[in-house]
């Protein structure tokens, strides 16, 4: 655990050397769902170049659905580049979403890999994406680290146009704070760029594949603090321009004009905070200073820390507040509907409105509501009189409803519907694999946070012909008569059909969906779906069958992907 990767070489060296070029390659995935990484490497890399190829070993054959340590699923591949594979997982053990690098265990980056990994575990800085765990088993060397679903990629939020600039300085602020602290225990990224720097939901800026990034790619450095040095400054520039500062174009950015050399940002775009834009030029120009103040170069994290310090605060910009219009009265409220507008500068006269009621109309009316008031008022007091004389036994008393003896024979009762507890469960699979076959029970526990959940599928609503569909089969204890089921669901949509049989068993054959009697279909887009049967159905074992499911949107707390999915929360059965 205490070795370090060759991107963890000594920060020691804070020489100024000659600027170095910044080349566009993407990232590794780590964790942003909304943004799947799209590696194009190629043999040059920000800040350095490769200390060697790929090596002769070949990726190894995953697939989804594997599983690494009886722990990691495979759920998505969205990097496969120089021998390595990146994937979206889950943690079966903690049921959390993981990121997973995987490597063959003979290729030539494999020891530097694990190396790196155990370093930047120990750091456990929590601006930094964090390695959860670093094996090497069956042939295979991989290194799982968080995945952040809730976070977003730099590259995308500039996407849409620069950062404000209290936005831009809080991003430089932490990453460049964040980056001291890993120099300073003797860890480099060598491969910042706007794909490895995220935003989260709260606000807070971290930094993804630390020391990981570079090792995978046999990326190193002899100057590795004024590689990340210039590395932030390029992501500053890119922040407040939605350029990216070199020729080339990178990370969906714009590169600058050819042979014009490096200019600052507020002569590239208008508007650009001074401060910060000659705090780029320091972080980025390593040949001296800027023209106009003449500060020293930052070569360092830590130099650029301070420079930050020194700056002005820059407060974030005030909510704009719009008053809401003035009240205008129409010409129809002021009583000059269809007449011609005053000339302007002409002295309206006001005329002075009525008495309310006061015309013959008015009087009229007045007559006529008093007549009506006393009328109900007539009425409402004989129909009391009424009520109080049926009390006391007097004609015109309703005929008990009470039964007596005989009297009750021949009459027909309505039974009121009872619940019908269930009392085992299990998923039931005609083709393909399960769903989630360990959380059946949560349909039934009585809590509408629980769920059972499908996975997520790529077409739909309708599961066929991928699928016939997936369900549950519910023991209710003993033969019971059911009339009716509700089924809760988490995902509302368009749309949900939901199918109801009387199953022979709690297991029963995946060919014996035909010779199942079906007591009931419905079809919604709610949260809920009620199955009523119109003549009870004696049965002990029920399937709840879903034949279609509604597309949704991530849900990170189910770990599931935007897609067809559905879930069930509570089942409850009445007969």
């Amino acid at each position: 655990m205490a070795e370090r990767s060759t991107a963890a070489v000594d920060v020691a060296d804070n020489s100024g050397d000659e600027p170095l070029t910044a080349k566009a390659d993407q990232s590794t995935a780590d964790g942003v769902t909304k943004n799947p990484e799209r590696d194009t490497d190629s043999n040059e890399a920000q800040g350095s170049g490769g200390t060697g190829g790929p090596g002769k070993a070949s990726p190894p054959e995953l697939h989804s659905g594997h599983k690494l340590a009886r722990r990691y699923r495979l759920e998505e591949c969205v990097t496969r580049l120089d021998g390595f594979s990146s994937w979206r997982a889950v943690d079966e053990k903690l049921r959390r979403a993981v990121g997973v690098h995987i490597l063959p265990a003979d290729h030539s980056r494999a020891r530097s890999v694990l190396a790196a990994a155990r370093s930047s575990a120990l750091l456990g800085d929590p601006r930094f994406v964090q390695v959860l765990d670093a094996v090497e088993e069956n042939d295979l060397v991989y290194v799982v680290h968080e995945w952040l679903p809730d976070a977003t990629e730099l590259g995308t939020l500039l996407s849409s146009g620069p950062l404000e600039p209290h936005d831009a300085y809080q991003m430089v602020s932490q990453v460049a704070s964040a980056m001291a602290a890993a120099h300073r225990e003797g860890l480099a990224h060598l491969r910042l760029n706007p794909n490895a720097v995220l935003r989260a939901s709260t606000g807070q800026w971290r930094i993804r594949g630390l020391a990981v990034n570079a090792a995978l790619r046999g990326i190193s450095s002899d100057t590795p603090q004024r590689t990340d040095t210039e590395a932030i400054g390029a992501l500053l520039y890119a922040a407040l321009t939605q350029r990216w500062p070199y020729e080339s174009d990178a990370y969906g950015l714009s590169g600058l004009p050819k042979d014009v050399g490096l200019i600052a940002p507020d002569q590239v775009r208008a508007g650009v905070h001074r401060g910060l834009s000659e705090l780029t030029m320091r972080a980025l120009a390593n040949d001296g200073a800027t023209a106009s103040r003449h500060e020293s170069a930052c070569t360092t994290p830590e130099e650029l820390v301070k420079a930050i310090g020194e700056m002005p605060r820059i407060r974030p910009p005030e909510p704009a507040f719009t008053a809401p219009p003035e009240y205008q009265r129409t010409t129809y409220q002021q009583g000059t509907y269809g007449r011609p507008a005053p000339h302007p500068g002409a002295t309206q006269p006001i005329t002075t409105p009525p008495p309310p009621l006061q015309s013959r109309t008015g009087k009229a009316l007045k007559w006529a509501v008093s007549a009506l008031l006393i009328a109900a008022l007539g009425l409402g007091s004989w129909q009391l009189a009424d009520a109080l004389m049926g009390q006391d036994g007097k004609p015109g008393d309703t005929p008990s409803t009470q039964p007596t003896g005989d009297g009750d024979k021949g009459k027909t009762t309505t039974k009121p519907a009872a619940p019908i507890k269930i009392q085992n469960s299990q998923e039931f699979v005609t083709d393909g694999g399960s769903q989630h076959p360990n959380d059946v029970s949560k349909t039934y526990d009585g809590s509408t946070s629980t769920y059972w959940r499908t996975r997520t599928f790529t077409a739909g609503p309708e599961l066929a012909p991928y699928k016939p569909g997936v369900g549950i089969v519910y023991d209710l204890g003993s033969v019971k008569e059911l009339s009716t089921a509700s089924i809760g669901l988490r995902y509302p949509g368009d749309h949900t059909t939901v199918q109801l049989y009387a199953a022979d068993s709690l297991t029963p054959a995946p060919s014996s969906l035909g010779s199942m009697e079906r007591i009931g279909k419905v079809t919604t887009t709610g949260n809920t779906a009620t199955v009523e049967h119109a003549k009870t159905v004696k049965t002990r074992y029920v399937l709840v069958w879903l034949t279609a499911v509604p597309k949704s949107g991530p849900d990170p707390e189910a770990y599931a992907d935007t897609g067809f999915k559905q879930a069930i929360t509570e089942v409850k059965f009445t007969g």
